[in-house]
């Protein structure tokens, strides 16, 4: 178990290690990539798995006593993993999709779990040279290039016209049924991690997602949507838990960030 004094001492070098990988990300975007398809039929590059390596390497010789799930090393047995009090979780390219569409919406997500909850962010979005950071009880952060960080927070519920983060990639009936409920609103279409640093950054009200994700997705995201003030959590409105059962598969969740608004009344 981590103090929250040790918990900061590895935020700069966890910041660090997710540019790296950017870099080796970026790399590989400047070529013309191959993609091959999982068994699931998403897409899986070289650059996954560049910065798959960069990413374990790293933390095994930053923390070699604290084990790492990634996306792309995920047939570790229940049994062995569900002994974990402490573990690194990691999407070392949150977004591929959107690497594919060379659009840049795409994100590196390193999250440290303790019993069960996130405890500390970072998402680095490599082609706009972005990072989003949290550390339980320190606060959230953005960081442009080499700029100083600045505090963020997620805003109260606006009287008039709500934001919307949503996918580029995935929408469907259930998406339509809430916004149908929320009435008139703005609509962010966004790839990866990043729908949930808007409502972080105050910059979008909520992100509903209807549809399949893992828990990859959004362990980084929940730290830093929690201490900027906001909540990750289950359609249920109780926080999503990490590594709690043998399916690595979230539920449906909802991102949102004034935590006074009624969002059951949404939510059907």
């Amino acid at each position: 178990m981590k103090s929250c004094t040790e918990l900061l001492e590895l935020l700069e070098p966890i910041r660090e290690l997710s540019v790296e990988a950017g870099k080796k990300i970026l790399n590989i975007y400047e070529t013309e990539f191959s993609v091959e398809h999982k068994d699931d039929k998403s897409p899986l590059t070289e650059a996954d798995m560049a910065a798959h390596h960069t990413i374990v390497e790293g933390l095994l010789a930053l923390t070699p006593d604290i084990p790492v799930l990634s996306e792309e090393s995920v047939n570790i047995p229940f049994g062995e993993r569900s002994q974990w009090q402490t573990y690194w979780l990691v999407d070392p390219l949150d977004g591929t999709r959107e690497f594919v569409k060379r659009n840049g919406e795409f994100t590196v997500n390193i999250a440290l779990i303790q019993n069960h909850e996130p405890v500390l962010g970072v998402i680095y979005a490599p082609v706009l040279d972005i990072t989003y950071f949290a550390c339980r009880n320190h606060g959230a952060w953005k960081q442009q290039g080499a700029e100083e960080p600045s505090s963020i927070h997620i805003r109260s519920f606006p009287a008039s016209t709500p934001v919307v983060a949503g996918s580029r990639s995935h929408r469907g009936n259930s998406l339509k049924g809430f916004l149908d409920r929320l009435g008139a609103h703005e609509l962010i279409g966004m790839g990866s991690s990043l729908k949930s640093c808007l409502v972080a950054e105050g910059a979008a009200d909520v992100y509903p997602r209807f549809g399949p994700t893992s828990e990859w997705d959004t362990a980084a995201a929940q730290s830093i949507v929690e201490e900027a003030g906001g909540k990750l959590t289950g359609i249920n409105l109780l926080p999503l838990r990490y590594n709690t059962k043998e399916s690595l598969l979230n539920p449906d969740f909802i991102v949102i960030g004034d935590t006074n608004y009624n969002w059951s009344s949404l939510l059907g």
